[in-house]
């Protein structure tokens, strides 16, 4: 039975590389921010669907929840892989900081919404980073890093609760993965303040790999069973270092209340 992937942050980068490899064998649902780069994507590709909508907007998350629940009765996947490093701190209309609605707060929402048409094979997969090793100073108090703001701090707080967020699906009995692709050579973090820009924008970023590799470890966690669910991978597809938090089951239920609380469910 051909599977029924959902591949957000699919209209460049890993994704889109990711995409390109999976095509061939997989049902892809694309998703993405930017209509015509999703949907060159997707026709580059073969999708069977592609839908728009901007993860700093709620209700948009909302409707692309719905659209897809409308058209499809199972999906076997969820990668939930559209992130981003901000300036800020950005307040959104839905009163939540930028960066941790766009790769934690929106991903959550989406998972959600979708749930009524996993499987009990179903896997989520959650693109994180390093970053939350090597940035993240996390506190529930503070859960969107809107009072103590700092680009990489933000995301790598955010990054961290990708992982907290996997621990918490397969607490639920949801099979679930987070990894880091690799420090990928794209365009993040090249509009802020952050001084991460200097390596992503310089000849620093030499020593960066491919979005065609950091694709292909995303298509790995899609396409495999050879991981272990409720963990975090690094690159190399092995059970990655990460911060110690990361680990505690009280953080991830604290989380998982605090999300649902920003959501009003």
């Amino acid at each position: 039975m051909t599977r029924t992937v959902v591949l957000t942050g699919a209209s460049d980068g890993i994704g889109a590389a990711a995409a390109a490899r999976l095509a061939a064998d997989h049902r892809l649902v694309l998703v993405g921010r930017n209509p015509d780069k999703t949907h060159a994507v997707a026709e580059r590709v073969g999708a069977d669907a592609v839908f728009v909508a901007d993860f700093a907007v709620l209700d948009q998350v909302r409707e692309l929840a719905a659209r897809i629940a409308e058209r499809y009765d199972r999906i076997d996947v969820l990668a939930n892989n559209a992130g981003g490093l901000f300036s800020g701190p950005t307040i959104t209309g839905d009163g939540v900081e930028l960066t941790f609605q766009v790769n934690h707060l929106a991903p959550f929402l989406l998972t959600e919404l979708l749930r009524p048409r996993f499987t009990p094979d179903t896997a989520v997969v959650n693109t994180s980073s390093i970053a939350a090793r090597l940035f993240s100073s996390f506190r529930v108090e503070d859960l969107d890093t809107s009072r103590r703001y700092r680009p990489e701090r933000a995301y790598g707080n955010a990054k961290l609760a990708n992982i907290l967020h996997t621990k918490g699906l397969h607490a639920r009995g949801i099979r679930s993965v987070a990894f880091h692709p690799g420090n990928v050579a794209t365009s993040f973090a090249s509009d802020t303040t952050s001084p991460l820009r200097w390596v992503y924008t310089t000849v620093l970023n030499r020593s960066l790999i491919t979005p065609e590799a950091g694709g292909s470890t995303l298509e790995f966690f899609i396409r495999s069973d050879a991981w272990t669910s409720g963990e975090y991978y690094g690159s190399a597809h092995k059970p990655g270092r990460t911060s110690r938090k990361a680990a505690d089951p009280a953080l991830a239920e604290q989380l998982w209340t605090g999300s649902e609380r920003l959501l009003g469910r």
